[in-house]
């Protein structure tokens, strides 16, 4: 483990992927164990699709279902000698959010009530005005809740 570089004055809210209140929250509907992680794995706190087969990569799949990846301690460390993961490896049990309040990362920052978008190649988060059509990324049911500068967190939801 690397050596302690920075103290904050207040501790993180959250990382990207954690539920963001204790609203109700809807998981796509599947069967049990229906749902599996691709063979790149998937990463936590970004979106997913779920293939007719029920397999899950963070790439956009033809006819497939969106759902965002939450942390629920399901990521494992993939990488030699590093210090965290936030990767659930391939073939692994995977459960995708359809609805709900969470983190999400936003590296081009978000402002309240815009929509949230997912990136058709890896299920990153970028935000646009409802409606907006944003080339490589395919429009979610979640809007943002809170505001984030570029890089940092925001709650995304679909309530209200």
């Amino acid at each position: 483990m690397g050596f302690q570089t920075q103290v904050n004055r207040q501790q993180a809210p959250a990382i990207a992927g954690d539920f963001a209140s204790a609203n109700p929250r809807a998981s796509m509907l599947a069967t049990e164990g229906a749902l599996v992680t691709g063979e790149s794995g998937v990463t936590v706190g970004v979106f997913a699709w779920a293939d007719a087969d029920g397999v899950v990569i963070n790439a956009k799949a033809a006819g497939g279902r969106i759902g965002f990846v939450h942390r629920e301690q399901q990521a494992t460390i993939t990488t030699w000698m590093s210090e965290s993961g936030n990767t659930i490896q391939a073939g692994r049990n995977i459960t995708l959010m359809v609805g709900g309040d969470y983190w999400a990362k936003f590296a081009d920052g978000a402002t309240i009530g815009q929509k949230v978008f997912a990136s058709d190649t890896d299920g990153s988060v970028k935000s646009a005005a409802a409606g907006a059509t944003v080339s490589g990324y395919t429009e979610t049911a979640f809007k943002v809740a809170s505001t984030a500068a570029a890089g940092e967190l925001a709650q995304i939801t679909t309530w209200g």
